[in-house]
Order: C-alpha cells, then structure tokens, then sequence
C-alpha cells in the first residue's frame, strides 16, 4: 500500500462540503447547511453560483444538454433561463425526499433516498434496516424504482461504458454494483468492497474507487475491486467525498470536515470546518459524474 503525497487546502470556511462534480473547468460543490452550490478554479478563487436546500441531503448534476439537477425534498431541473421546474415526479417511490444523483452517459438520471426520517438515524442504524432506494429517470421522462433495499445509499458512480452502477451503502460499510440494462433497469446486485466506509465515491481508469476505507475514522483510501486499499491518505478530519478533475482528470478533490454524528450538525454548520483537499491521483477519473 502507496501513501500519496500530503494534500493541500484549496478552499476552506464550508459548512459541510458535498457532491463534488468536475464541471466546466472547476470543482462545483454543494454547502450543506447554508444551501449554497459554489464553484471552485484550481487556483482557490470560488463564487456562489447558485442556490440549494438550506438542508443536508441534496446532490448537483448536469444533463447532456448543460441544464443543472438539484435533489432535495424534490428532483429539480434549472432551466436556461434560471426557472426551477421539477424534473419528475419521485412522490410514489419515496415521501422523504433525495440525496445522491448521477447522469450517465446515455442521460439516465439516478436519484436514491435514505427512504426515512433524518431525525430518526440513530434508530434506524441500530436497527440495521435498509429502507434505502434508487430512481431512475430516462431521457424520456419515465421515472421507476430499479433498486431497493439499500443501507442508507450515499454517492453513485457509472462506469464508462454505462454497463455497471456502484452505490456506497454508508450502514453496511460496503460499495454495491449492479449491471445497468439498456432500458437503465439495474439487476445482478453484488457486493463490490467491503469492509470500507464510503460516502461520496468517485472512479479511477484503473477500475478503483475513492473513498474513506473504514479502517480509521479520518483517512480517503483508493479502493480496488474486492476491498484492497491500494493507497492511502491520512487527513485531520472526515473525508465526505470525493472527485477527480482537473485538465487531465488527475487531480483528486477530498470535501473534509469535522463530524461529530448527527446530533451535532447546528454545532458543525456553525463552525466553518469544512475544507477542499487537492492532491495529484495516480489514475485519471472516468465514468459519471
């Protein structure tokens, strides 16, 4: 196992760092718990773009033709000219609202849901149910659940060729694929890694994934297929996701904070302890987002 260089602070002063996507040359994120969407150059200069839920558990994407997604109690669609629409109707899946969200490369959207009441974590993790479920809305407007059951889904990756889905399922401490139909339906669910501890995820043209490893509380570990931590970096804080982008896609970003459970989220808003992390990848990115 390789340890990579030590990152560097590219931005510092977020509430909680998440969904970071490469996009138009900079890093856009979203601020959770301010409910802003900020974009990030590579020489630390940032601009609030745009704005999202006040609340946590809403993802960015973008569709093919540049339109942004926004998840939240909703999946919203912003328009050229700035109006909010709704993109599709998600009511019959899942009351509780949308966190996670990827479009592939064929402008498949999928969305997931904790599928419960946030404030209710703490008893559904010892619980150890899995309430949690995936979306899928095709170009043609159709949205369906295609996966369920699913241990508190967090980030989503497509792989390249939009043959294979990976979700992180952050209760269960594992990374799950499933083969992607050509109507987008997802079948063969398997194990992909286990045990880690992932959140936002992102893949490498090695077929790893970028996540925390599980294996101590602050570290982001690159993973390959089957669990083995081919590398990894320690950090001072908890790694909430992860990117590569870039000119070449090699540039790994790392959304930090400090996170003291969800009993402490005011406390940790209010601190301004989130950070971006840069450090140079062994692997370009590939796939979605």
């Amino acid at each position: 196992m390789a340890a990579l260089a030590k990152p560097r602070v590219l931005l510092e002063g977020l509430a909680i760092g998440e969904s970071p996507r490469w996009h138009d040359g900079r890093l856009w994120l979203c601020n959770w718990g301010v409910g802003e969407i900020v974009a990030v150059g590579l020489d630390g200069s940032s601009e609030v773009m745009a704005r999202g839920p006040k609340a946590l558990g809403w993802s960015i994407g973008w569709l093919p033709d540049g339109r942004m997604l926004i998840t939240g109690e909703e999946l919203m669609r912003v328009e050229s000219d700035g109006e909010r629409v709704s993109h599709a109707d998600l009511g019959h899946i899942s009351p509780y609202g949308w966190n996670e969200l990827t479009v592939d490369g064929r402008g498949n959207v999928y969305v997931n849901t904790i599928n419960f009441d946030f404030a209710d974590f703490n008893a559904v993790l010892t619980t150890g149910k899995a309430p949690g479920k995936i979306a899928l809305v095709t170009p043609d407007g159709e949205a369906r659940e295609v996966a369920s059951e699913i241990a508190f889904p967090n980030g989503m990756v497509v792989t390249p060729d939009n043959a294979t889905l990976i979700v992180a399922e952050s209760f269960a401490q594992r990374l799950t694929a499933f083969d992607i139909a050509s109507d987008g339906s997802l079948s063969n669910r398997r194990t992909w890694a286990e045990p880690v501890g992932p959140d936002g995820i992102c893949l490498d043209a090695d077929g790893c994934i970028w996540a925390s490893s599980g294996a101590m509380v602050n570290d982001c570990a690159r993973i390959r297929k089957g669990g083995e931590v081919l590398d990894r970096i320690e950090l001072d804080r908890s790694c909430f996701a992860t990117m590569l982008g870039g000119p070449d896609r090699r540039t790994l970003f790392m959304l930090v904070a400090d996170w003291g459970g969800p009993e402490s989220v005011d406390d940790v808003i209010a601190a301004r302890t989130g950070q971006v992390l840069v450090v140079d990848a062994p692997a370009s990115g590939v796939g979605w987002p």
